[in-house]
């Protein structure tokens, strides 16, 4: 793991608990930073958020199933 990726793992969470500790990690997030989140459905309302916000994303789907998506300024 890369110092510089926070990873945050929201699997077995019930929403919207995925989405606030997303919020909280970007929020604490220091510059150069990104976050990298590992979630089992594609979270379409957080990319609205992080839009709005000014952050950038990429999201992939894997072969398990669950979607990583990466999250920077």
């Amino acid at each position: 793991m890369s110092a510089d990726i926070i990873d945050i793992d929201v699997c077995g969470l019930e929403p919207p608990e995925p989405l606030e500790r997303v919020l909280d990690a970007l929020g604490r997030l220091q510059p150069g930073q990104r976050l990298r989140v590992l979630i089992p459905r594609e979270p379409i309302p957080l990319y609205g958020i992080l839009q709005r916000n000014g952050y950038q994303h990429e999201t992939k789907s894997r072969e398990d199933y669950l979607y990583e998506v990466l999250i920077w300024q």
